[in-house]
């Protein structure tokens, strides 16, 4: 099996850990000793791959067939992307690389939903949830923005400061203070929603100006993602198995405030020796996410998640969207079919010098197929991608498929 982002002078203790030379016949090529003690380690290692190993399908050959097998590395961090116009396949690739690390051992996949399609990892022993997160997770720098208010204005400047004395940190030094290690293991308390309309309606302002911030924390409340008694962050990885967040028909600023908080919790978890497993966060739509509340936390996992152990895999039908730092640091890159110029144009910006031609021209174009980029081994190759094992709640609803009574 060829492995992505795993090159050949990859090793652990002196044990080969595949070299991106392909095999079929189903050896044990062990990556060396667990650091995590997983009953689905032995499970990891069977099959026709080696272990931390996700198999995510099989070389295009030119005349259609497929070749070796193609796998992603899951021993080591990593950070990636997927593209893809609707339809090509984008998030039913991530869904894939889901199924993939839950069958691993010593990691963990938590999947961002916006669109609620990823139910059918249940079938894979995951669960989806309704997120919740606890107010100290926003720091209090963010609240304004979070609010939709001007930070400089009356109400924005009163969350702000209401906020920061509820954690009793000093306004002027609270960009990271409610993203700390504490809240994200469950180490401090959380202040509730109404307890912040509390302290805005005691503290001394102009009424109009405790009226507006009032009104906006209880739209927040409104939204159903703030709970000061909601588990730990570390909580979504604890066992490995996949976890999906629920956001579909969540307000946008909601759902950023709950990207934010996990993003950034997984991170502080694994800092903090909270998770004894490396999590996965994989983000479908993340060009929602960014230029946002939850841009801080998601630029963080790409700029240092490697260091404490947590990948990022952000999938997008508009690459465009994405901030050029989303591709220049994803080591692995996996794109579907693309036709917007200013999507191609983003594209282009993963080509290195190791890569000849032009990769827009490369993509290929039936559903399921992809062009992926290997920073690791510094080549670029087209795979189609294997058939989902558990359900995939992707596909677009079709009329004639309600029209016809024999299909419903």
């Amino acid at each position: 099996m060829y492995v992505l982002g795993r090159d050949e002078t990859d090793r652990d203790g002196g044990t080969d850990r595949d070299s991106g030379t392909d095999h079929e016949d189903g050896a044990d090529r062990d990556s060396g000793t667990d650091t995590v003690s997983d009953p689905r380690s032995a499970s990891d290692r069977g099959g026709d791959r080696p272990p931390h190993t996700a198999r995510i399908g099989s070389f295009l050959a030119r005349d259609g067939s497929a070749g070796a097998a193609v796998g992603v590395d899951l021993d080591r961090p990593h950070a990636g992307v997927v593209f893809g116009k609707r339809g090509t396949g984008k998030s039913y690739t991530l869904g894939v690389l889901a199924e993939e690390i839950a069958a691993a051992a010593g990691v963990a996949p938590v999947v961002v939903d916006p669109m609620g399609v990823f139910g059918g990892l249940e079938a894979a022993g995951g669960r989806v949830v309704d997120p919740a997160v606890r107010p100290a997770s926003i720091p209090p720098s963010a609240w304004p923005d979070l609010l939709g208010l001007e930070p400089a204005s009356g109400p924005g400047s009163l969350v702000w400061r209401v906020v920061a004395d509820a954690l009793d940190v000093d306004g002027g030094d609270a960009i990271d203070a409610g993203d700390s290690a504490s809240t994200a293991t469950g180490g401090g308390p959380s202040p509730s929603l109404a307890a912040l309309r509390g302290a805005v309606d005691a503290a001394d302002a102009p009424a109009e100006t405790r009226r507006a911030a009032s009104n906006h924390l209880r739209l927040a409340a409104s939204w159903g993602v703030f709970d000061a008694d909601a588990p730990p962050v570390a909580a979504l990885a604890a066992d490995g198995d996949p976890v999906v967040l629920d956001l579909a028909g969540v307000p946008d600023a909601a759902a950023a405030a709950v990207v934010r908080a996990v993003a950034r919790g997984l991170y502080d978890a694994r800092i903090d020796g909270g998770i004894p497993r490396l999590p996965w966060l994989l983000v479908d739509e993340a060009h929602a996410f960014f230029d946002g509340v939850a841009d801080p936390a998601l630029r963080t996992l790409l700029t240092r998640g490697r260091a404490p152990g947590v990948s990022l895999v952000c999938a997008t039908q508009r690459p465009a969207a994405l901030p050029s730092v989303a591709v220049s640091q994803s080591d692995l890159l996996v794109s579907h079919r693309l036709t917007a110029a200013r999507d191609v144009e983003r594209l282009a910006e993963a080509e290195a010098t190791y890569l000849g031609g032009d990769l827009a021209t490369r993509l290929p174009e039936g559903v399921g197929e992809a062009l992926v980029v290997d920073d690791a081994t510094e080549t670029a190759h087209t795979v189609r991608i294997r058939e989902r094992r558990t359900p995939h709640e992707g596909a677009s609803p079709r009329a004639s498929r309600l029209s016809d009574p024999g299909s419903r």
